[in-house]
């Protein structure tokens, strides 16, 4: 057993430091990048935000409505190759998402199904991203998906950051715990601080040209400026996506009371999920996710429009006319 005594800190835990500018206005600011990816061999532009893959948010149809904002998605992987084929997608914003237990044919199958797409686009999502099995995996999917993006997680140190990038992960999500509807760290004690997750993290992908999504633990966009300033490529949200109109289905929309309505939302290693997919919680496990009850919220347009306008707004408040250089010119204040 060891101790390490060095403070580690999360989104709440600090302020960002205005800084002398010369922007004029919020207009002038330029949220879309341009990335090189270590293994794909190919650029990556858009507004790097990703759609959680989660079955109440990463929906077909919200992957419709954020590509109109050059924004991501990572569908979840519960949706059939027909129901994928039929819908208005197409490759450049969007992600499909395997768990660890997929086998490699189908995976293969998927991609090469939506070839007319052009899907290139893999998540790879587990709770736990420090098993040897899942580097494995990471690699052999890489073997086998030469030309793909390739983004695998979740983990938190940067030990396996490197781990993953060197396995062929050319994006690895950073987060273990920090979700409104996760419970990893109060079943399991397990966890790190999400905003020290992502400082330690970027720092290391970085060292090896490799890229880092922090997933989880923005509640606000608030919280997504302060990721992207602690150096983050990308930034996953499912919270504050979930509860719109394109989260639902049709039948849920027909029976939703849209003065008052409630939706549900939930982790997606809680038992409400397992039940739904799984058949319930194996008897080797237990729920790691809950399921929370919130506001419906209507159209996504309008929180999208508030995110990126409080993006825009931190980027003016430190001088950072595009959001790569928001990280250069981010200083943290730690509030106490």
């Amino acid at each position: 057993m060891r101790v390490e005594s060095e403070r580690k800190l999360d989104f709440d835990d600090v302020l960002i430091r205005p800084k002398r500018t010369r922007l004029e206005t919020r207009a002038d600011v330029e949220l879309k990048r341009t990335f090189k990816t270590p293994h794909a061999g190919f650029d990556v532009s858009g507004i790097p935000i990703i759609a959680a893959n989660m079955d109440t948010v990463a929906t077909l149809k919200m992957a419709d409505a954020l590509a109109e904002h050059s924004i991501f998605t990572a569908i979840h992987k519960h949706y059939s190759i027909e129901e994928i084929k039929s819908a208005n997608i197409s490759g450049d914003y969007n992600f499909m998402t395997f768990g660890l237990n997929e086998d490699l044919s189908h995976i293969k199958s998927t991609i090469d199904n939506l070839a007319d797409k052009k899907v290139n686009k893999i998540c790879l999502d587990v709770a736990n991203g420090y098993t040897e099995i899942f580097v494995e995996f990471v690699s052999r999917v890489r073997e086998q998906h030469p030309n793909c993006l390739i983004m695998a997680g979740n983990v938190v140190t940067p030990d396996m950051t490197e781990a993953l990038i060197i396995a062929g992960a050319d994006i690895v999500k950073i987060g273990i715990g920090p979700g409104s509807v996760c419970e990893t760290r109060s079943v399991t004690g397990v966890g790190y601080p999400q905003l020290s997750a992502i400082i330690e993290c970027a720092d290391a992908a970085h060292g090896l040209s490799g890229l880092i999504c922090a997933d989880g633990g923005c509640r606000t966009s608030g919280d997504v400026a302060k990721a992207f300033g602690a150096g983050a490529d990308f930034v996953m949200l499912g919270g504050m996506l979930a509860g719109h109109t394109e989260c639902l289905t049709d039948e849920q929309l027909a029976s939703l009371d849209k003065n008052s309505g409630k939706v549900e939302y939930y982790g997606m290693s809680s038992a409400e999920a397992m039940g739904k997919y799984s058949g319930g919680v194996a008897a080797h496990r237990a729920s790691e996710g809950r399921v929370a009850t919130i506001d419906y919220r209507g159209d996504v347009k309008h929180t999208v429009q508030a995110i990126l306008g409080g993006l825009r707004s931190t980027c003016t408040y430190v001088g950072a006319p595009t959001l790569k250089q928001l990280s250069k010119r981010t200083t943290f204040i730690i509030k106490n």
